[in-house]
């Protein structure tokens, strides 16, 4: 032996010259699937601006990895003209995030796969221990146990928490709806716990309405978006988030967008920030089950409970007067951020995406009456349409370090 390798043929070479080429194209490519960008290989060929051949030796090695197939039959939809294309799907049977999600009323773990899709669920807690570790420990080991169910590789998890995370170090500095220490370290904490379950790759967390508005963005209401502003109420106070061109704005140290603190009645209640009449205890769940004269029950969440009486509203005055003080206050902090950020795109989650299912027309003209540039400027508000967005949300910061890059995150 001389030591040189062996005669390639042509076909191999040209392949692996391709697939080389095309490395850096992985992720992209990838992301393209993910968010349904790309449900060809001709489109994945246009949008990522290379030859045919590379984007079939790209998505082959995307193949290769277990995260999407590739139709061996291309086919033309009715209608259509010019070369059949190679579909391509995301992987029925391919690698999963762990997502976790913790609220006031309660936590949950569910396993997430590319395209957003939620492939199993745990049963929801609905105590809140006043010991982090505690919740996280439980959360992390329902999710542990989906795992063990299914069998899927796991590629990371993603906490979705109700408070602002400080950045670079993971602290929750405000969880006000839950009994937690101000600055718990929930990153640190839920990473060590997804350790010890034995559980593969990266952990992160985040608050629950920013995960909330980048899962709508890529899956959802706020696709092709360009600058997003998602508000949403869950089980209490208020929250927001801003997309910029597909990345979340979260500030300088992750405290971007807290929207429960803009004042819209400078009469009303006093909110545990210290101010009066926030958004945070003026158009929550909360706020509106006082407003309609209703005494919260333990039976369900306050979500569920002030839900149900949007929905039966024709059956008491007293909840449509609820229906539309609230809307009026969430109109007036919505025109106020409009003002400030100037978004393409509102989504409403939570309460609010029912208070505009109630009445659109009302919240879009107090938004237009009260914001800068009138009806002429106005924005689109649409309701959030996944379900669990704040889950499928936390998977995607798990999933992010393999659309970066496939092949470093999982390696074969």
């Amino acid at each position: 032996m001389n030591g040189k390798a062996g005669p390639r043929t042509a076909g191999d070479g040209s392949t692996r010259t391709r697939l080389d080429r095309g490395r850096g194209a992985l992720g992209p490519a990838l992301e393209l699937v993910h968010t349904g960008r790309a449900p060809t290989r001709a489109v994945l060929t246009a949008e990522l601006g290379v030859t045919r051949a590379t984007a079939g030796a790209v998505a082959a090695e995307l193949e290769a990895l277990g995260l999407i197939r590739v139709d061996a039959r291309p086919g033309a939809a009715a209608g259509s003209q010019g070369r059949p294309s190679h579909r391509l799907e995301l992987a029925d049977d391919g690698p999963v995030a762990l997502a976790a999600q913790v609220h006031a009323d309660g936590f949950r773990a569910a396993l997430v796969g590319l395209g957003g899709r939620i492939v199993a669920t745990a049963p929801g807690c609905e105590t809140v221990d006043a010991d982090p570790a505690k919740v996280l420990g439980s959360v992390v080991d329902a999710g542990a146990e989906l795992l063990r169910e299914t069998g899927r590789r796991c590629v990371g998890a993603g906490l979705a928490v109700p408070s602002a995370v400080a950045e670079p170090e993971g602290l929750a500095l405000n969880p006000l709806h839950l009994a937690w220490p101000a600055g718990s370290p929930v990153r640190e904490i839920f990473a060590e716990r997804v350790r010890a379950a034995g559980i593969e790759g990266p952990a992160f967390a985040a608050n629950d309405v920013n995960l909330a508005a980048l899962a709508e963005h890529r899956h959802g209401a706020g696709r092709g978006a360009r600058d997003l502003l998602c508000v949403a109420t869950g089980h209490r106070g208020v929250g927001g988030a801003l997309v910029l061109d597909g990345r979340l704005h979260t500030g300088s140290s992750g405290l971007a967008l807290e929207v429960g603190h803009l004042t819209v009645n400078p009469e009303g209640r006093p909110c545990h920030c210290g101010s009066r009449g926030c958004l945070d205890v003026e158009a929550d769940p909360l706020a509106f089950l006082t407003a309609a004269g209703r005494t919260p029950g333990p039976e369900v969440s306050l979500l569920q409970q002030s839900n149900e009486l949007i929905r039966d509203e024709s059956a008491d005055p007293a909840v449509r007067t609820a229906i539309e003080a609230l809307i009026d206050r969430l109109g007036l902090g919505l025109a106020g951020l409009v003002n400030i950020l100037n978004p393409d795109r509102i989504i409403l989650g939570g309460l609010h995406r029912a208070l505009l299912d109630a009445d659109p027309d009302r919240l879009r003209a107090v938004v237009a009456d009260r914001s800068l540039w009138g009806r002429s400027g106005g924005v689109p508000i649409l309701a959030c349409t996944l379900d669990h967005n704040s889950l499928v949300g936390a998977a995607e910061l798990a999933w992010q370090p393999v659309l970066d890059d496939p092949l470093k995150a999982l390696p074969v």
